[in-house]
């Protein structure tokens, strides 16, 4: 499994903005192939949001990131107050 975490940063202030956007792009990514959770996490007092998103294999979360990627930096040019960060890790489970 892995995981994609996408990090925003809009501003403090901003949570009905990044929860906008959320509720917007949401069902696009769970439609994608491989898809298995989201989870979306905030600071609104510094204004920096992140997607932690879990996948069945690297080659879903890569094409999720190609699918979805220009969708968030299209929305991001507008109202973001720096770059998007991603990152990409291999999830372990532990056995017990």
């Amino acid at each position: 499994m892995y995981a994609q975490l996408v990090m925003l940063t809009l501003g403090p202030g901003m949570r009905s903005t990044a929860e906008k956007l959320a509720d917007q792009l949401a069902p696009a990514v769970r439609a994608l192939k491989g898809f298995k959770s989201e989870t979306f996490l905030g600071d609104e007092t510094v204004g920096e949001y992140w997607c932690l998103s879990l996948w069945e294999s690297k080659e879903d979360a890569e094409a999720a990131t190609a699918a979805i990627g220009p969708r968030v930096d299209e929305a991001m040019s507008a109202i973001g107050k720096g770059p998007v960060t991603r990152r990409s890790f291999e999830v372990y489970e532990p056995k017990a």
